[in-house]
């Protein structure tokens, strides 16, 4: 076990301490952060007899402070989300802490840590796949809040990623590239994978498309026998296919598979993953397009939730759902599979150029033809006019920096293409929320 009462040891509790800018709480020693430069220590001495004298040779007796609550991460943390997850909750504890914070990292097939049967704390955060470890916090009578993917503490608060939101960004990034044939790449052992798969699947369908599933034909395939059932897979699919991988593991498996059958990517198979970890985005050519998930967030808030249940506080084991951040386009997706070359060509300027203002006249220019065979032409392939499309792409650059950023709403605007007094009006008719209650809810700090 590592914890905040030793040397931050080993890769992961590494990570979490960097995260928590080295916060720590030595044996005897009470550290108050006073600002962000200082920390103060406060000296709790013991007298022969055992018993705590609160007060340092010499100095004025001082009153007594409340114990630190003790609370245990539980973390799998071998991905660029679960280690988000870790950078929120360190956020939280440096705002409204202190905690004195034990942490276990903890692989799918290992068994609870021995501390955990006697542990005296007031509050536990699990994550990860591993049944034994959920088990064992089940039985004990701590809160608990669950950031598990499986939902393994049916009794306890759910944070978790919206898989429906995900499957929805995704089937809008590859409809708003003109894409006619779609699948899914999933994980059947997975409960957040089929839900993915299942919610692509319906978005898809109700567009008047069709989804293909890969479904492994062998059971527990080594990695490199389950690319080649990938591709022969993906050899058989309609083309130009844009497929969804659950996530950017499978994602990079469907890259290579494309390599080993032949298939150009993205000109042939455009390949979408989910968790925007950029280390395996980039790890083979071309770089993978990912969902930009929220992980900070969802951190911040299981530690909100914990907190406010070692206070007293009813929390009911309902889900809270993080949406999506936005798609992290690369070259695996950087495509539009519309056969019009005319259309193809407006809307790569739209893209490129619609957050300076542009209007419809100015696309016009660029592709030559009459305005209503623009307009008509755009609504039978894509089913929406020049003029939304160049507000979507507006609004969807809003959007990010809003999550993303501290930017103040007026230089949002401007990096847009919008009027301040108008984005808020036009921000608010298209998603229902005015730009600060978008940022209050979605972004990383509430």
């Amino acid at each position: 076990m590592n914890d905040l009462h030793g040397q931050a040891g080993g890769n992961g509790w590494g990570r979490f301490a960097a995260a928590c800018q080295s916060l720590a709480f030595g044996p005897g020693l009470r550290l108050r952060r006073v600002n962000r430069q200082t920390i103060l220590p406060t000296l709790t001495q013991t007298t022969p007899a055992g018993r705590k004298t609160g007060k340092s040779p010499g100095a004025r007796p001082v009153s007594r402070r409340p114990a630190l609550p003790k609370v245990a991460l539980l973390f799998e943390a071998s991905n660029a989300y679960a280690r988000g997850l870790l950078v929120g909750i360190g956020e939280y504890i440096l705002s409204h802490g202190p905690w004195q914070v034990h942490y276990a990292e903890l692989g799918i097939a290992d068994r609870p840590p021995p501390w955990l049967a006697s542990w005296d704390g007031q509050g536990i955060i699990v994550r990860g796949e591993n049944r034994r470890i959920a088990r064992a916090v089940g039985r004990m009578s701590v809160p608990a809040v669950d950031l598990t993917p499986s939902r393994l503490l049916p009794r306890a608060p759910w944070v978790k990623a919206d898989d429906t939101a995900i499957a929805r960004m995704a089937a809008q990034h590859f409809l708003e590239r003109g894409f006619r044939h779609f699948a899914f790449c999933g994980n059947p052992r997975f409960s957040w994978s089929n839900r993915r798969g299942e919610q692509f699947s319906l978005l898809v369908r109700s567009s008047g498309h069709r989804c293909h599933f890969y479904k492994p034909v062998r059971r527990a395939l080594d990695g490199d026998a389950e690319v080649d059932e990938i591709g022969t897979w993906l050899a058989g699919l309609p083309r130009p296919a844009a497929v969804f991988a659950c996530y950017d593991n499978r994602g990079q498996q469907v890259l290579e598979a494309c390599r080993r059958v032949g298939l150009a990517v993205p000109e042939e198979v455009a390949v979408l993953g989910v968790d925007n970890d950029e280390v395996l985005c980039v790890l083979s050519p071309p770089p993978l397009s990912s969902v930009t998930l929220n992980p900070r967030r969802a951190g911040w808030e299981a530690a909100a939730l914990l907190s406010l249940m070692m206070q007293g506080e009813k929390i009911p084991p309902t889900a809270r759902l993080i949406p999506p951040v936005d798609v992290a386009t690369r070259q695996s997706t950087d495509i539009l599979a519309v056969a019009d070359p005319k259309i193809a060509g407006a809307l790569r300027y739209i893209r490129e150029h619609a957050c300076e203002g542009i209007r419809v006249s100015e696309v016009l220019r660029h592709c030559p033809m009459a305005r209503r065979a623009l307009e008509t032409r755009f609504r039978k392939l894509l089913g929406r006019t020049p003029r939304e499309e160049i507000l979507r792409v507006q609004l969807n650059r809003v959007k990010e920096l809003l999550v993303g950023t501290e930017l103040p709403v007026w230089e949002i605007a401007g990096r847009a293409g919008f009027e301040p007094e108008y984005l808020s009006v036009v921000f608010k008719t298209e998603t229902g929320l005015p730009p600060g209650e978008y940022r209050r809810r979605f972004g990383v700090g509430r």
